[in-house]
């Protein structure tokens, strides 16, 4: 069982049941556009990283039409229909299938994005992500990262695992799609929120926070620090020291 073949084989009903399976859909999907600062009217490029079938892409293109949208995934049958989602607006969106770990990322980008997939590494590849990510935007560019994440405790990440498990079911979830679902999770590798942060203050990001939160759906990210007048970067703090924290699987 590997991410680009089970996302494979999961592509022709992804979008059917998202609203199924995130029943925090609008507002997940919502806060991680609303992060983004630009005005309306303007014409961002930004990269989304694991895109699958366009669904924060479509969201983005919504809020800024102009925008410049380059997909980066490993699944082809997800980008299938990514391409057929945005074949209207030609080379405004650019698919592309690779490893966003190892293959050229391109850019700079004024935004990074990714949704629902940084969480498949492991803790040492998302932190080298982080590192990646920040070099390709621009000074004053940001990072946003709609994910599953890890609660502090094991009985808090249970008891987030137990509660979307419920809401899925109140959705009127076909049993076998819910079974699909939850061997999607055996592929997670949570890491929590307060872990995520310090990475991204560590790769050199600054304004990193969460800016929303529901069980395990979370939406955080920074900003790559902005040029001074002269050319040097502002003065960064040192993030403080945060102990050791447990893995447990979870998922969604």
């Amino acid at each position: 069982m590997d991410v680009k073949s089970t996302f494979d084989a999961a592509a022709p009903a992804y979008d059917r049941l998202r609203r199924q399976l995130i029943p925090c859909f609008d507002d997940f999907y919502g806060s991680a556009v609303e992060t983004l600062p630009f005005p309306r009217g303007a014409a961002p490029r930004i990269l989304d990283l694991g895109a699958g079938t366009g669904l924060l892409a479509e969201r983005l293109l919504a809020r800024w039409p102009r925008a410049r949208l380059v997909l980066l995934d490993l699944s082809e049958e997800m980008l299938d229909r990514a391409r057929r989602r945005f074949a209207h607006l030609g080379r405004q969106v650019v698919v592309r299938s690779g490893d966003y770990l190892a293959d050229p990322l391109g850019g700079p980008y004024d935004a990074v994005v990714s949704a629902l997939s940084i969480h498949h590494l492991s803790d040492p590849a998302k932190r080298a992500l982080f590192r990646r990510v920040h070099g390709v935007l621009r000074p004053g560019g940001w990072f946003v990262d709609a994910d599953n994440v890890l609660a502090p405790t094991p009985a808090l990440a249970a008891a987030d695992r137990k509660g979307w498990i419920v809401r899925v079911r109140r959705s009127g979830i076909a049993d076998a799609e819910l079974a699909a679902a939850l061997r999607r999770t055996r592929l997670d590798v949570l890491a929590p929120l307060s872990d995520q942060l310090a990475w991204l203050r560590a790769a050199g990001f600054d304004e990193v926070d969460c800016r929303y939160k529901w069980l395990h759906f979370a939406v955080f990210g920074g900003r790559r620090t902005r040029l001074r007048r002269g050319g040097g970067a502002r003065p960064r703090s040192s993030p403080p020291r945060r102990p050791p924290s447990g893995r447990r699987p979870a998922g969604a």
